[in-house]
């Protein structure tokens, strides 16, 4: 079974990528507890009808994300098939989707926005520098996004760690 941990910068896409990647064919769970993602992982290897899964893990999973490098590390010691999508976007771009939203960062609280990302930053750059795929979305429309979630899964074509504006770096 090939699995996909979508993970990133809150406000970057990831809820947008997990539904491009069922689309394509891929079983997604977003917000699993970390506790539970090795249960699930068992449960749909051994059943044998899902072949492709993704999940959703970022920073709503509190003081347990830190408990998924370990998790992450058991699974390629057992020779899963197992990659990390990070998605990220610039402290802008983040900061104008969340106005554009009126949706609160789960780490600002009732204080600063910046604050909140700065925070997540620090929080997630464990998963940023152990992950396959880093996708800059700041610049991305919806469609582009799908169109590189559709060269690494499903065409499978060789890809550089960094996609950034409006230009894709292909090996």
């Amino acid at each position: 079974m090939k699995l996909v941990i979508v993970t990133g910068m809150s406000g970057a896409g990831k809820t947008i990528a997990l539904k491009m990647l069922e689309d394509l064919g891929f079983y997604c769970v977003d917000n699993l507890p970390i506790s539970l993602a090795d249960k699930f992982v068992q449960l749909v290897s051994d059943g044998g009808t899902v072949q492709k899964a993704a999940l959703g893990i970022d920073i709503r999973s509190g003081e347990g994300l830190k408990d998924l490098e370990g998790v992450i590390e058991k699974w390629r010691r057992e020779q899963m098939d197992v990659q990390i999508l990070f998605l990220d976007a610039s402290n802008t771009a983040l900061i104008k989707r969340y106005k554009e939203t009126r949706r609160s960062h789960p780490l600002a609280g009732k204080g600063r926005l910046e604050t909140g990302i700065e925070k997540e930053r620090a929080r997630v750059a464990f998963l940023k520098k152990g992950s396959d795929f880093i996708i800059d979305t700041s610049m991305l429309l919806t469609k582009e996004l799908r169109q590189e979630l559709e060269k690494i899964f499903l065409k499978e074509e060789s890809f550089k760690k960094y996609v950034c504006y409006r230009y894709v770096l292909w090996l």
